[in-house]
């Protein structure tokens, strides 16, 4: 008896080594999932042959017929003349096409067990009777296996011995259906083995893929959790960013209308330097000029007044919701219904209902502060305001 890769020469030892497992993977080439006839790029290495010298041949029996009878289909061939030489005692086999099996199996969740059947082999009597047949395989298969058997002379059974290559029968492999192109080969079991043999080196095969997959689990775990770090890193360093060129867009502005400001201080203090000094006129002398004189000064006396604009010193950038921006100039008594007023004449669609937000520290400004003053409100020397829309 021989079987791979979990058992090695005569007396069954086991090797429960994971790096003798690995090695016995094989993937399929999706011509198998057709049913044609072509061999693996990379197969599993073949178990060692169990010594057989010492022991006796078993009595022949006679092979399944060459031929279905004409009402069975092909793909029923294996399972009708099955039943028919040993019985309705046996694991349950799908008598459909091996693409089929294999998709019921990634439905189900569970592996595939294939059995290639040789007639003539001088061990596949007492295999099929003594251990596949035998109550505790049965019932293992039929619990933790989708099962498919075949012929090895017919149909998809030739493609499948000409992929695996048996190095000897009964021969048995349990496959897991990877999509529906490709499979991988788990376990090979080649040569007669005992129902107990053969449920242990199973359930070995179920509880190593079962830590595989547990393994492959937590690695994808690791991977989601530093992608999902590393985006909300990167979004974190996008916010900063937009909050660097937010505050450097508003300096900037800040600085432009400072110059403007000073600009037009230096203007207006120039223009009352060069006014000329009034003269003394006696009374009675040139009244007519003097009072022309009075009517053309007024216009400049007004200018040099101090105005809502020159008194204003405090700047306040207002952000919309649309990207778009504008700055104003308050005096540091005016109350906030005053910045708002401002926003309302703006005549910007789409705002509706809102209310004034300073981002951070985050505080709002809304019906209870109005008559908030802006120097009460912290807005010296200036500050940035959001629009909130409420719904």
């Amino acid at each position: 008896m021989s079987s791979s890769p979990a058992r090695d020469g005569a007396g069954g030892s086991s090797r429960n080594s994971r790096g003798g497992f690995a090695r016995n993977l094989a993937r399929l080439p999706s011509s198998i999932v057709e049913g044609l006839s072509r061999s693996i790029a990379r197969r599993a290495p073949r178990s060692r042959r169990r010594d057989i010298q010492h022991h006796q041949p078993p009595p022949q029996w006679p092979p399944l017929p060459a031929a279905p009878p004409p009402f069975v289909p092909e793909e029923l061939f294996f399972f009708n003349a099955f039943e028919q030489q040993y019985g309705g005692h046996h694991p349950f086999f799908y008598g459909c096409r091996l693409s089929e099996v294999l998709a019921i199996a990634r439905r189900e969740g569970k592996h595939v067990f294939v059995y290639l059947h040789d007639p003539a082999h001088p061990y596949t009597e007492p295999f099929c009777r003594g251990t596949l047949c035998s109550d505790v395989v049965v019932e293992f298969l039929d619990t933790n296996f989708v099962s498919w058997g075949a012929v090895t002379g017919r149909g998809e059974g030739s493609g499948m011995a000409a992929s695996l290559q048996p190095g000897s029968f009964p021969f048995c492999a349990v496959l897991a259906p990877v999509s529906s192109e490709s499979i991988t080969v788990l376990q090979r079991v080649e040569g007669p083995v005992t129902p107990s043999e053969l449920v242990e080196m199973l359930q070995r095969t179920i509880d190593e893929q079962r830590v595989a997959f547990r393994a492959s689990m937590a690695d994808e775990q690791a991977a989601a959790f530093r992608a999902s770090r590393a985006e909300e890193e990167e979004r974190r360093r996008s916010a900063l960013r937009l909050r660097q060129e937010q505050d450097a867009a508003y300096l900037e502005s800040l600085r432009k209308d400072q110059e403007k400001e000073r600009s037009k201080k230096t203007l207006q203090e120039g223009t009352a330097r060069q006014k000329p000094k009034p003269s003394t006129k006696y009374p009675g002398q040139a009244g007519g000029e003097t009072s022309r004189r009075t009517q053309i000064r007024a216009p400049t006396h007004k200018e040099t007044a101090p105005s809502h604009r020159t008194e204003a010193n405090t700047k306040v950038m207002i952000r919309f919701p649309n990207g778009e921006r504008r700055q104003q100039s308050f005096r540091h008594k005016d109350t906030i219904r005053e910045i708002y007023k401002y926003v309302n004449s703006l005549g910007i669609p789409g705002i509706g209902k809102y209310q004034l937000v300073r981002s951070y520290p985050r505080k709002t400004y809304g019906q209870q502060q109005l008559e908030m003053n802006l120097g009460d409100a912290g807005f010296q020397p200036s500050v940035t305001l959001y629009i909130e829309q409420l719904h």
